[in-house]
């Protein structure tokens, strides 16, 4: 039998049981009911031997101009409060936690008190379906440290380290949620193969981003995880199991509150969502939110939570004979078609765009600045050797991938910023002329004055961008430098470069910008740039670290990633005891500064003292929008179904159970009322898994955007 019909004759069972047990009259002594309000639902969750604590009540409504759930966790005698429910509406609530299967769906309304019991697991396997994916991931073996160096058929350049780095924050997981029940399983769809080796060959095929995943595994890798990612999941196919179990919420993690909503569309990848401006949390307070869709489509959708609507802006391109961003030059990750037919689209091409937009960032005034294409990929003149710019004279740029576009909510107006550098992710400095800074821009840090821009609409005059120069001189200002992969000459500056900046981070207080760099191609690690002397340093990623993937930088000037290695990494410049510069500042000097806090979830087999949690991004709370303090920093938990802050030194879970497989990009905090306790602060993201067909639900789900808040305690309201 197999599992679907195991829950489902279980949960039959356990309806006639919950039945009985609702209506018999009970003597034992039992949890008081909660008083709650009209908007309210409340109850007690009761399992076999009595209230379950630490469980999710989960209610939703289909009656709303789009899906609408909320998601609460019991308290210690299986309470629960679903607070401010939209009201006039029917509400299906029912009971999920580890350790059970779902209870049967109530039918419930606002105002009403409803107990629920839970339903035991009936085995292992049931409960295990419930568990996050890093579970499930961990049961994927590693090759042992003999296999590497060239002596099998692992590529000699691929280290141990570098594996490690890939099936964590790089790779496959960059892009979706491994472990999850859909990939630890092979799709029907795909049809029937003689190995489970086979099949993922043939997996990896699919869809648009096929060709990339095939030269990324086969080519580089040398074909040699397929044997791994076969294995697993013929192990899974056999009916292994997880060797550890997860624990229940508690403390802070009773006190979560998930609001969802379902956006975009069912073949929408939904990369990020943007809420509020960084520096200023209450700007759009109880305003719409805007998704960043990048490769997928080019209509943004936009949900506002007041009236639960989602609607979409067609984000335009200022040339109209601008080419849709696939494929190399452009975004050699996706292609136009599809490489192989998709077990769920088949040879359908199901994504179409050019604005190409990765993320945005509000500002003060309101309105949204895109990383997005605005044109095809070939720079114009003034970007190039021969323009009288100055940072092209410095350093002429022939081509960028994206560019900058504004889009004011309040006019519906687009306008174009032609950067000459790309872009990827956007950030506001904190100096008097509002400059953005970007990521994605290859070799050289890349700037947009906005007040420039706002006074002269002169995209050209507003720009600048430098290259990454080390003071490997000494003398504190940019001279002749090497270029990179040349040897160290005496007298001369060294210019650094690799697959460039990813996360931007400007420093709150001193002017300079940090990036996480060298994510995919070269020495990962923090990069600091100095608008005011062009100059650069480099720490470098100690090898226990082995990469980093998404930062941020607290109010502090701290520096905080998601490591390679599982853990959160916390980078502090002022604890170096070296040179900042000179010849022996190139990034290795500066190993005390770094520090690492373990993720929470198991490691893989050989790692057991470290987390396979492979986090995408890491925040920093400067303002106390989730409530749990200022600077407090919140990791993506990708293979743990949420979000993962680091408060007092401990690691605080903020999962969302459902839809099972939740994997976030990004996230981003906002302030609605400052004055309004829990209810007028918290933090938003969206799932951002390329395929929300893996997620719950199979083919048709979408994309869900959330609002994650912490209340006091977990039955206030």
């Amino acid at each position: 039998m197999n599992l679907g019909r195991i829950l489902f004759s279980f949960t039959l069972a356990a309806a006639a049981s919950a039945l009985s047990l609702m209506t018999a009259p009970s003597h034992a002594q039992q949890p008081a009911a909660v008083a709650i309000d009209n908007d309210d639902i409340s109850g007690v969750v009761r399992g076999p031997n009595g209230p379950e604590a630490g469980v999710w009540v989960i209610a939703e409504t289909t009656e709303l101009p789009t899906k609408f759930a909320k998601i609460v966790v019991t308290d210690d005698q299986g309470r629960y409060v679903i607070p401010d429910l939209p009201p006039n509406v029917n509400y299906a609530i029912w009971v999920r936690g580890y350790g059970l299967v779902d209870s049967p769906k109530m039918r419930a309304k606002p105002g009403q008190q409803v107990n629920l019991t839970a339903v035991p697991a009936p085995n292992e396997a049931a409960a295990a379906h419930y568990y996050s994916a890093i579970y499930w991931y961990t049961m994927m073996k590693t090759p042992p440290a003999k296999d590497f160096g060239g002596s099998t058929e692992i590529p000699k350049e691929i280290t141990q380290d570098i594996w490690r780095q890939r099936m964590n924050n790089v790779d496959c997981i960059g892009c979706h949620q491994l472990g999850q029940e859909s990939t630890r399983t092979i799709p029907g769809g795909f049809g029937e193969f003689k190995s489970h080796e086979e099949a993922w060959m043939r997996r990896v095929a699919a869809g648009q981003t096929g060709e990339w995943m095939v030269n990324r595994l086969a080519g580089q890798m040398g074909g040699v995880p397929f044997k791994y990612f076969g294995d697993w999941t013929d192990r899974v196919a056999k009916g292994e199991l997880p060797k550890e179990k997860p624990s229940r919420p508690a403390g802070i993690e009773r006190n979560v509150v998930i609001s969802s909503w379902e956006w975009a569309t069912e073949k929408h990848f939904v990369h990020d969502l943007i809420s509020s401006d960084r520096r200023y949390p209450t700007v759009n307070a109880y305003g719409p939110l805007f998704g960043a869709n990048e490769y997928s489509s080019d209509d943004m959708p936009i949900l506002d939570p007041k009236t639960h609507k989602v609607t979409f802006s067609k984000m335009p391109v200022a040339d109209p004979n601008a080419p849709e961003s696939f494929g190399p030059p452009l975004h050699g990750t996706a292609v136009l078609n599809p490489v192989s037919p998709s077990a769920y689209w088949g040879e359908e091409k199901i994504w179409s765009q050019r604005a190409n937009n990765h993320n945005s960032m509000f500002d003060k005034k309101g309105r949204l600045w895109l990383a997005a294409a605005v044109r095809g990929i070939e720079n114009p003149a003034y970007c190039r050797k021969g323009s009288d710019h100055p940072s092209a004279k410095a350093f002429p740029l022939e081509r960028s991938g994206r560019q900058v576009s504004v889009f004011d909510p309040k006019t519906q107006k687009y306008s174009f910023v032609d950067t000459c550098f790309g872009t990827h992710h956007p950030q506001f400095g904190y100096d008097a002329d509002d400059t953005l800074w970007l990521s994605g821009s290859g070799p050289v840090a890349g700037w947009v004055n906005t007040k420039l821009w706002d006074e002269t609409g002169d995209a050209v005059k507003a720009q600048g961008w430098a290259p990454f120069v080390l003071d490997t001189n000494g003398n504190g200002k940019v001279d002749e430098y090497t270029d990179p992969g040349k040897p160290a000459e005496a007298g001369k500056d060294m210019r650094i470069a690799g697959s460039g900046p990813y996360a931007v981070m400007p420093h709150p207080t001193d002017g300079t910008v940090w990036y996480t760099v060298n994510v995919f191609v070269g020495p990962p690690g923090f990069m600091r740039f100095d608008p005011k002397t062009k100059l650069s340093e480099f720490y470098a990623i100690p090898k226990e670290g082995i990469g980093v993937r998404g930062g941020d930088i607290d109010k502090n000037g701290v520096l905080w990633g998601s490591g390679s290695n599982g853990s959160l990494i916390r980078f502090d410049r002022s604890k170096c005891k070296a040179p900042l510069n000179g010849p022996g500042a190139t990034g290795n000097h500066c190993p005390e500064g770094f520090a690492y806090f373990k993720y929470p979830g198991p490691g893989f087999e050989g790692f057991e003292n470290s987390s396979a949690e492979a986090s995408y991004y890491t925040w920093v709370d400067h303002h106390n929008t989730a409530g749990l303090g200022e600077n407090i920093p919140i990791s993506t938990a990708n293979l743990n179904d949420g979000f993962v802050a680091f408060k007092d030194g401990q690691m605080v879970m903020l999962r969302i159970p459902y839809p099972l497989g939740f994997f976030a990009k990004g996230l981003d905090g906002r302030i609605d009322d400052p004055n309004a306790g829990w209810k007028g602060r918290g933090l938003w993201s969206s799932s951002g898994d390329r395929t929300p067909w893996l997620m719950e639900g199979g083919k048709g789900s979408k994309p869900r955007a959330v609002h994650i808040q912490v209340r006091p305690d977990p039955l206030a309201k």
